[in-house]
């Protein structure tokens, strides 16, 4: 059980009650005082408008509610001083230094736990990312959205939900079948027959060395005359080449669900023949058609094409399903920008079921395109792949921790470019290393110190007074409302900005101030802070994924 106590909730409930002892009328909850954060941190910790909401309501000038409602405030060690009424009726609060400071108690108390709530009451929930199709290595868009899946799954978690990852293996389709006639040409051009490759194949190098250990492990097949066999052996081959790329990310899935079950299970047909049933379908031109239409779309869906195949969207509809009926009524998608077409049709699909699945289920989250750069110009394929620059090549060129962050920094729908320069670079400008450098420096003060850190964690904070300290007390508060914040938006970059925050006024704390100072209850305050300002980084570079060093 967290020991954390939110300050902006303490304040709303705080004045709360001040509102209706000085307004009885407003005692039954209707209408609830709104706590927020001055934009000008010199004015207060938090700010309270309600007296100008109210004044149309109560007839009477909001100066004169604001002072009553302050005039009705109960005694509480929340507060500093009187609060201040500013402008039309403005209540400006600021915490007492007592109320400021006990963040730092509740970080020592939980540790490697201060952060993480209980919101999601042990709800199950599913998070699908990368779901990269075995054709070929992992890209760097792959990445991207294992970073930010993996970080929303973390996020979740801290959340207090019971997270289950998954990967949706697309083996089965057109694209496969390429791969196979891809391996295939390239087995007879190595055993020197004509071998023309196939419109839409896979050019890369890996097609080579897959051709070359298929060969081995199949001498009597060295022209690749046995598809079958060929083609489960190269998409087992890239799954598990992409497995590895995953575990160099530190990323691992609970469940692998594949395409191909859909079809092999019947449940693709079945998902269709359900829709027929229901009279969400019609026939027209020989093809079936959804009645998208009926939950929003802008023209009806085609399910099963002339030729007896069905289109993309429809064994994704099968496949949410699946996920429903496996009693996850909460599931978020991590897609690429380019799959959001299909978007409103697998919804669509799913309602059509009449399954009880709710409107906009599932959650997605979309990221949009990487750039990278490398010596101010743009890199655009691999030595391995061909084509496009792979997820491996960029951990092995700047590292794990700084392609995760990286990955997550930008907001999940803004197009990204991964500086490889800037990525590599130990400067304050690179903003992972500007992050775990302040970790790096809180462990470097502790260490010349060479006290007990235990004695700390029990120190008087009474003297932590500058405006430094405020800054970091304050930030420190923030950490647990930026994880819910950032659950609840379903966006990892939020805690990103946070930590970046965060470094820069502990950075701004370290340049203005001494800690190994002679005055020994002083020093023990600041250093009692910055060993709790380090416990807060540690755990925010945790939930993204990305370590926190003790020395650079």
């Amino acid at each position: 059980m967290s020991t954390f106590i939110d300050n902006k909730s303490a304040i709303a409930a705080l004045f709360q009650t001040a509102l209706a002892t000085a307004y009885p009328a407003l005692a039954d909850g209707a209408f609830m005082i709104e706590v927020e954060k001055p934009k000008n941190p010199d004015h207060g910790h938090f700010a309270v408008n309600s007296a100008l909401q109210l004044a149309k309501k109560l007839g009477a000038k909001p100066c004169d509610i604001a002072e009553a409602i302050v005039a009705a405030l109960p005694a509480s060690d929340l507060i500093a001083t009187q609060p201040d009424i500013a402008g039309p009726g403005f209540i400006n609060i600021r915490l007492s230094l007592a109320a400021e400071t006990r963040v730092v108690g509740s970080i020592f108390a939980d540790g490697d736990n201060f952060g993480k709530n209980h919101t999601g009451a042990n709800q199950s929930v599913m998070v699908e990312f990368v779901s990269a199709n075995p054709t070929g290595p992992l890209h760097v868009g792959h990445g991207r959205a294992a970073a930010i899946g993996d970080t929303l799954a973390r996020l979740l978690t801290w959340q207090g939900y019971q997270v289950s990852r998954e990967f949706y293996y697309n083996d089965a389709g057109v694209q496969i079948n390429n791969l196979m006639l891809s391996v295939q040409a390239r087995l007879r051009e190595r055993s020197g027959l004509d071998a023309p490759f196939p419109e839409g194949g896979y050019h890369g190098e890996y097609i080579r060395e897959i051709a070359e250990r298929y060969a081995g492990k199949f001498p009597d097949d060295v022209s690749g005359n046995h598809e079958d066999t060929l083609r489960d052996f190269a998409v087992a081959y890239l799954r598990h080449e992409q497995d590895l790329d995953l575990k160099a990310f530190e990323v691992q899935f609970d469940h692998h669900y594949l395409e191909s079950s859909l079809y092999t299970e019947g449940l693709v047909e079945k998902t269709v023949a359900h829709l027929v049933a229901n009279g969400k379908t019609y026939e027209q031109d020989g093809a079936l058609w959804l009645k998208t239409t009926d939950y929003g779309d802008d023209k009806d869906r085609v399910m099963r094409k002339s030729d007896g195949t069905f289109t993309y969207f429809v064994p994704d509809v099968a496949y949410h399903v699946t996920k429903w009926q496996r009693g996850f009524k909460r599931a978020i998608v991590e897609l690429g920008a380019d799959h959001h077409g299909s978007l409103a049709r697998v919804r669509a699909g799913l309602q059509a079921m009449d399954m009880g699945v709710p409107v906009g289920y599932p959650d997605y989250v979309l990221h949009q395109m990487i750039t990278v750069m490398r010596g101010g110009e743009e890199v655009k394929i691999s030595k391995r792949a061909g084509s496009y620059v792979t997820l491996r090549e960029l951990i092995d060129e700047v590292g794990r921790d700084a392609t995760r962050y990286f990955f997550v920094m930008r907001k999940a729908d803004s197009q990204l470019t991964f500086d490889i320069d800037l990525a590599r670079s130990k400067s304050e400008e690179n903003p992972v290393y500007y992050v775990q450098y302040a970790h790096a420096r809180i462990c470097s003060v502790l260490a010349q110190w060479g006290g007990d850190e235990t004695a700390l964690k029990s120190a008087d904070l009474s003297p932590l007074t500058s405006k430094y300290e405020s800054d970091l007390t304050r930030a420190l508060a923030d950490f647990p409302l930026t994880l819910k914040h950032a659950a609840h938006e379903l966006a990892p970059h939020i805690v990103a900005v946070y930590l970046g925050d965060l470094a820069a006024k502990l950075h701004s704390y370290y340049n203005a101030e001494r800690f190994l100072i002679e005055d020994e209850k002083l020093k023990l305050a600041r250093l009692s802070l910055v060993l709790a300002t380090r416990q807060v980084l540690k755990n925010g570079l945790t939930v993204l994924g990305v370590s926190a060093p003790e020395k650079m």
